[in-house]
């Protein structure tokens, strides 16, 4: 009886390591799961916000700071990944920027007044819109590839 209630402790703790070390494992695969998870909290950010106002405008940029603060953050071993995790900051701050500009170009023009001079702050806003949002689309079209590579290097990783 004794031996049998020695193993009813043992089990529960060696399988309790087990799961502790294998949470704590940084193998590719978890590295990978932590960094597309990130990037697709970003990415669901922009599409949820797209073709927002001003101030949800400058409210997704202030989050995708945030993301991209918390890509940067991520400690990946792997050269590759690190390689994305850049990759990925550029994008997001990048994003995150022009988006900006463009929330604050929207403002001023929204707030500009009827006069020949309110005229020209809507000129010199829409130019800074313009400019922005094309930047944005650049930087996206970017980004659709990066995510294809990173999605093709991580399902390398659990093969």
């Amino acid at each position: 009886m004794f031996v049998s209630c020695k193993r009813i402790v043992i089990i529960p703790v060696s399988l309790s390591l087990a799961l502790l070390v294998a949470s704590c494992d940084d193998s590719k695969v978890s590295q990978c799961q932590r960094l597309v998870l990130a990037v697709n909290e970003g990415s669901a950010l922009v599409d949820k916000n797209k073709g927002s106002q001003v101030s949800t405008s400058l409210q997704l940029a202030k989050d995708l700071e945030r993301v991209t603060k918390d890509i940067k953050e991520l400690s990946l071993k792997d050269p590759q990944l690190q390689e994305f995790q850049s990759a990925f900051v550029k994008y997001f701050d990048s994003l995150s920027q022009n988006i900006s500009k463009a929330g604050r170009a929207l403002g001023s023009a929204k707030t500009a007044e009827a006069s020949p001079t309110g005229r020209l702050a809507i000129q010199k806003a829409r130019g800074e819109i313009d400019s922005s949002l094309t930047a944005a689309t650049k930087s996206a079209k970017e980004s659709d590839a990066l995510i294809k590579n990173l999605n093709e290097y991580c399902s390398q990783a659990e093969k």
